[in-house]
Formats: structure tokens, C-alpha cells, sequence
């Protein structure tokens, strides 16, 4: 789950790491009040959406009057801001934070992360801030430094004392650096978070050092232990297909493929959506029905898939552990009647009562191409939806 700048920076100010001032609005004739509040000039006005480069796309705007705010707060809010995140489509803009402005000094780049290959939650800094990290990494990695904290210990004073050294920290400032780095860790671990990203963080020409920025993710699994958290979620920024996939517990994204995907397990779906890309068409979905899915969990994923006007068809990948077969067989054939499908549609069963499965696709009287493997299964939904176009599958 992703949350907003304002609300990632209400979060943190509870764990005593520092931001600047701040409130957010949702009609531009709001924004003078609140600059009037927040006090001398200059103030910025920030676009809140869940992406980044929010600035070079017009998002971020620095106000030295009053009437710049209302102008600029007027221009922002329902504006259809696109950045490198957001995709050509972009996303509309409802409501903008109105900040104080500061001094900067110099701009760094602080994040606390899971780190899947030493299993431990890991922070990492540099002095390159307010670019992208990945930029920063692909060009400059020795840029970044990063201490893998030990979950029983927590981090450690004398790792945040590290980092700020690393990084250029001034003496002066080093203090208050590291009670910042044991603010953001506290908070990451105690919300269950799975990214909690500062960039960029600042040294102000007062030496004090703030979050001009905050993003923050969690961990879905957790979210039953946070439901302050839960509150913040904004449905404004999600594709309706993933609220309604939410509702039934399933794990989907959309894409902007032509081929929709229902899988069960992770690591399953990710390989469907490379071997689908391997054999020259794109996946329309990432769809995880998870081990347990019921009947009704899987027509209910059918349905979502098929919701997608651009699908042209379906491939069902499915390996039956505590997921059996039969329940997919069930759900794939009471959702294909019941939404009268008109697709191509590819199933691929393995694994618990998988033959019973088989024998009730073979007996459904529908028009369902059974697959014996992997391969084959994306080779024939790949045949099948190049046929539905009118092309040629060019011999693969």
C-alpha cells in the first residue's frame, strides 16, 4: 500500500524526525489561508500523487507571494500531471500540500528498505540527492553507501554516525543526522513498512536537517496491526480493477498487454508474464490467486481480468498444492458461463486432483484449449490471440 508525501510526513513527525511545516488542500481558494498560517514566504506547492518527479513535471511550484500560491495551487489541483512514474496517461491531480519553504544547503538521499539477499531491513544513503537512485546507481555506485541493521538489535548510533560520515554530514549537523536515521528506522520497522525513502533529505544553511520529501510503502500482510494506516489509503490513485481485486484478497496489477494472466503464487505468475513476453505478445495482468482460492475468488479474479477491453485472451497457469485443481476447474468454468466469455481461453493444470480438473474442463462443453506444460500453454494462447488479430505467427 502506497500513501501520499503529507501523510508519509504525518507518520514520521510522530517518530521525531523532522519535517517542514505543512498542510494539504483541496480547493485552490484554500491555499492563501494556509500559506498565511504557515508564515513568511516563501512557500511551495506541491502536487500530491503517488509517483515521483513530481517537479519535472510541473507538480512542485516555489511561491513568493500569496496570490503565486492561489495561482499556483489553482493550476495544480486537477491538472493531469504525467511524469516517468505515472506513464503517457498520467494521473490527476486532487489535492495539493502547501509547505514552507527553507534554505537548502545541500540535498542527500536516506532510505530504509527490506533487503531481500541478507534478509534484513537495510539503510542506505548518499550525498546525490534529488535525483533518482537508480540513476545514482547505474552511473555513480560507489555514491552509495549502505549498513545491514541487525533485527535484534535494531540501528545502531554508531551505523546512523557511519552514514552521515559517508555521506558529508557536517560535524555540526551529525546529531541531529543521527536521530533522524534512529527516527526513520523506528518508524519503518513499527509500521511494517517495506520502503521508507527520503530524497531529498537537506542540510539547511541553519544546519538543521529535514525531509523535503517522505515516501512510504508497507507491507499489505501487515495492514490488519495498522488500521491508522489503512485510513490513509486514497482510492483516487489506484486503477479500479485493483480496488474491486482488493476487496477479494487477491494480488493483481494491471498492465498494458493483451494477454490476461491467472496464476497461483508469486514466483508462478512472474514466470507466466516472462515466457507470455518470450513469445511475442504482453501480459494484460499480474494475478496471484494465492493458495487458497476459493470458487468464488476465482470467478471473481475472472471477471476483473475480463473488464480489461484491451485482453484479447486468457491463459489460467495454475499449480494445485493447497490450491486444488478441481476449484480452479470449478471457478473457470462457472465464470466463463456466467460472463459468457468470448476470448480464447488456455488452461494449464498441474499438480492436486489435477486429472479430476482436467476431466471437468473436457466436460464443461466449453471452448477451453487444455495445456500440457508451461511452454506450450503460452505458445498456444500466443497462437490463439494472434488468430483473433489476423496475423501470422511467423513460425515460432
Amino acid at each position: 500500500m502506497n500513501i501520499h508525501e503529507y501523510q508519509a510526513k504525518e507518520i514520521l513527525r510522530r517518530y521525531g524526525v523532522a519535517t517542514l511545516r505543512g498542510k494539504v488542500v483541496e480547493k485552490a481558494s484554500e491555499a492563501r489561508a494556509v500559506a498565511q498560517e504557515l508564515g513568511a514566504p516563501p512557500w511551495v506547492v506541491k502536487a500530491q500523487i503517488h509517483a515521483g518527479g513530481r517537479g519535472k513535471g510541473g507538480g512542485v511550484k516555489l511561491a513568493k507571494t500569496l496570490d503565486e500560491v492561489g495561482d499556483w495551487a489553482g493550476k495544480i489541483i486537477g491538472m493531469n500531471l504525467v511524469t516517468h512514474q505515472t506513464g503517457p496517461e498520467g494521473k490527476q491531480v486532487h489535492k495539493v500540500l502547501i509547505e514552507q519553504g527553507c534554505q537548502i544547503a545541500k540535498e542527500y538521499y536516506l532510505a530504509a528498505l527490506v533487503d531481500r539477499a541478507t534478509g534484513r531491513v537495510a539503510m542506505m544513503a548518499s550525498a546525490e540527492g534529488g535525483v533518482e537512485i537508480e540513476e545514482v546507481a547505474a552511473k555513480r555506485p560507489e555514491a552509495i553507501v549502505k549498513v545491514d541493521i541487525d533485527p535484534a538489535v535494531g540501528l545502531a548510533a554508531f551505523q546512523a554516525r557511519k552514514l552521515a560520515f559517508a555521506i558529508g554530514i557536517p560535524a555540526e549537523s551529525l546529531n541531529k543526522a543521527v536521530q533522524f536515521m534512529l527516527g526513520l528506522y523506528k518508524a519503518f520497522v513499527e509500521c511494517d513498512c517495506s520502503v521508507a525513502e527520503i530524497n531529498p533529505l537537506v542540510l539547511t544553511k541553519q544546519g538543521d536537517i529535514l525531509a523535503l520529501d517522505a515516501k512510504m510503502n508497507f507491507d499489505d500482510n501487515a495492514l490488519y496491526r495498522h488500521k491508522d494506516i489503512v485510513a490513509y489509503r486514497d482510492l483516487n490513485e489506484e486503477e479500479a480493477s485493483e480496488i474491486e481485486a482488493s476487496k477479494f484478497e487477491l494480488a493483481f496489477i494491471k498492465l498494458e498487454g493483451t494477454i490476461g494472466c491467472l496464476v497461483n503464487g508469486a514466483g508462478l505468475a512472474m514466470a507466466t508474464l516472462d515466457i507470455i513476453k518470450l513469445n511475442g505478445e504482453s501480459p494484460a495482468n499480474f494475478l496471484d490467486v494465492g493458495g487458497g482460492a476459493s470458487k468464488e475468488k476465482v470467478t471473481a479474479a475472472f471477471k476483473i481480468i475480463l473488464r480489461d477491453p484491451h485482453v484479447k485472451g486468457i491463459l489460467v497457469n495454475i499449480f494445485g498444492g493447497i490450491m486444488k485443481c478441481d476449484i480452479i476447474a470449478e471457478g473457470v468454468i462457472a465464470a466463463s458461463r456466467e460472463v459468457g466469455l468470448k476470448v480464447p481461453l488456455v488452461v494449464r493444470l498441474e499438480g492436486t486432483n489435477v486429472e479430476l480438473g482436467k476431466k471437468l474442463l473436457r466436460e464443461s462443453g466449453l471452448n477451453i484449449t487444455p495445456a500440457d506444460h508451461l511452454t506450450d500453454a503460452a505458445k498456444k494462447i500466443v497462437a490463439a490471440v494472434r488468430g483473433a488479430k489476423g496475423t501470422d505467427m511467423g513460425g515460432r
